[in-house]
């Protein structure tokens, strides 16, 4: 395959577009629609395309009227512009290089790089790698649009018999999914057996929540469904697919933040719909990085990421200040992984981070991860999310060190700073420990009487090591002392590991200890609640180290 530069790609995509805007031009809504995509997404703005801007900005409607629930006309008009762009590549466009297509679920182009034998037309439904152009940066095209602002001139005669059938399900007289409690959050469903379904129940009087019961209740796959097949898709080269590890904080259009483990976490980006929440109250605890939880997108919302081919694991990110029941669903390329969750509950009460993490997760046949966050009995929030390079039906090991900086060990892994508790103290001072070929892991301790809630994947067994060294009492300990003196006990989602595990008469003072422990099982929240219960004087650990078992 022949490599192209990014300015020569660029440029042919540019001649693409032209192209695809010569052969719909008879059609003036459908290419003002998608000259405005395209010029967004080679900007670099492709946040800034959503249901109202596109109304406003493109077709002319009022900043201060307009409602979606009454105005379908981005929808219709998407609707339209993605059934053209199908039809054009399955005709005259067949041979071309590049097709421009508009993902079902979203309003942002994606480019694909066909290759160089004209593919069969369903093939180019179902399998190319589809990426959006993000970074070219380029000048708006600023071609007059007074034929769009003019609604005289927004004639029915343009318009096809299905288009008018969306206009009727999405306007003031049909049967409205956003009326009923499910915001629209993409301008044509992605299984269209259900978009047919809901038009037919509109003109049969079916009521709104009668509708919402059959979809609530319709067969949906597990979670281990996320990746019906984990090994790389043979599809074309990606464009400007996302840069991995990604990391978004939602919500935030700031400059990046960088954690406590010096990574970086850039602006929200790849989504649609839904607004932003900023918190009021204080501090989340149970993580290193309270800011990742200040921003959040809510509402029914989705994001749709342009992946290379492969497995990666997502990390979703959550907290809310708010005490009361308020259940959402999840869904990643069709298939549900959190129904009825319900951040308190998960996390165990307000103010708490709760991470979720999902192994073995791919791009969709398109080339993009689709992430729906859909309303139940409340609104759903997210904090953050993160897509990292993925391990084949494994989750990567986690691996935390009880310090406000990372450690690196003699192998060159990087253990994380102190995240995921809740109360207990940090030791300050350093102290050398023996027995061990790294030291800088033991040299400080968190004691008390506090907790750990370390997420992981539910459908996997872990190996749990914990990490001790006696750093206070005994003969070379500043507390002086002897055996008896410390004793504790550990659990792990209710079974006790330790119990009265008295650390100094293991080993004696400044010495490592480990303990290892297999086959634990996830809760229902996929965590490992790991408390550390004083019995006589503090509990402690110095590091603790998970491992998924899964072959």
């Amino acid at each position: 395959m022949t490599e192209v530069s990014a300015s020569n790609s660029a440029d042919l995509e540019r001649a693409e577009l032209e192209k695809v805007l010569a052969a719909l031009g008879r059609k003036p809504r459908l290419v003002a629609l998608l000259r405005y995509l395209a010029e967004k997404t080679f900007e670099g703005k492709s946040g800034e395309i959503n249901e109202y801007n596109i109304a406003i900005e493109v077709f002319g409607r009022s900043q201060t009227s307009f409602e979606s629930s009454k105005d379908a006309i981005a929808r219709v008009e998407a609707h339209r512009l993605r059934k053209r762009l199908k039809d054009y590549y399955q005709e005259e466009g067949k041979e071309h290089a590049i097709e421009i297509s508009l993902p079902a679920g979203s309003y942002v182009p994606v480019f694909i790089r066909r290759s160089s034998t004209a593919p069969d037309a369903r093939a180019s439904e179902s399998s190319p790698t589809a990426r959006p152009f993000l970074e070219p940066p380029s000048r708006l095209d600023e071609k007059p649009l007074e034929f769009i602002n003019n609604q005289d001139k927004l004639n029915k005669e343009d318009q096809e018999p299905a288009d008018l059938e969306l206009n009727a399900v999405g306007g003031s007289g049909g049967f409205n999914l956003e009326k009923a409690g499910f915001q629209e959050h993409s301008p044509e469903p992605r299984n269209s057996r259900w978009g047919l379904i809901l038009t037919a129940m509109a003109a049969l009087g079916i009521s709104g929540w009668s509708a919402i019961w059959l979809i609530q209740h319709r067969p949906y796959s597990a979670a281990n469904q996320i990746a019906q097949h984990t090994e790389a898709k043979q599809t074309p080269t990606p464009v400007n697919a996302a840069v991995i590890p990604l990391r978004i904080i939602a919500g935030y259009s700031g400059a990046p933040i960088i954690d406590s483990t010096g990574m970086r976490w850039g602006p929200d980006q790849y989504f649609h719909l839904g607004g932003t929440v900023l918190r009021t109250e204080g501090s989340v605890e149970r993580t290193s990085d309270p800011m990742l939880f200040n921003h959040g997108r809510n509402g029914n919302f989705s994001y749709d990421i342009p992946l290379a081919p492969g497995v990666y694991e997502l990390h979703l990110y959550f907290a809310t200040e708010e005490r009361e029941l308020s259940a959402f669903s999840m869904v990643v390329n069709g298939n549900p992984i959190l129904q009825g969750f319900d951040i308190n509950g998960d996390a165990g009460g307000p103010n708490l981070a709760d991470e979720r993490i999902f192994r073995d997760v791919s791009p969709d046949q398109d080339g993009l991860l689709h992430l729906d966050f859909e309303a139940g009995q409340g609104m759903p929030v997210l904090n953050a999310l993160a897509l990292l390079p993925g391990i084949p039906h494994k989750q990567a090991p986690i691996r935390i060190v009880t310090q406000p900086t990372p450690v690196t060990d003699h192998n060159g892994i990087v253990w994380h700073p102190d995240t995921y508790f809740v109360n207990g103290h940090a030791r300050e001072q350093r102290v050398h420990v023996e027995g061990t070929p790294d030291p800088d892991l033991y040299e400080r301790e968190r004691f008390g009487n506090f907790s750990y809630a370390i997420p992981v994947d539910t459908r996997d067994r872990y190996t749990l090591v914990l990490h001790f060294a006696e750093l206070y009492f005994g003969t070379q300990g500043s507390g002086g002392g002897a055996p008896g003196d410390r004793l504790f006990r550990v659990f792990c989602n209710g079974s006790t590991l330790l119990d009265n595990f008295d650390l100094y008469k293991e080993a004696g003072s400044l010495h490592a200890v480990t303990k290892t422990f297999y086959h634990l099982r996830p809760s229902p929240q996929g965590k490992l609640n790991l408390v550390f219960e004083p019995i006589i004087n503090n509990a402690t650990v110095s590091a603790i180290e998970v491992i998924d078992e899964s072959e």
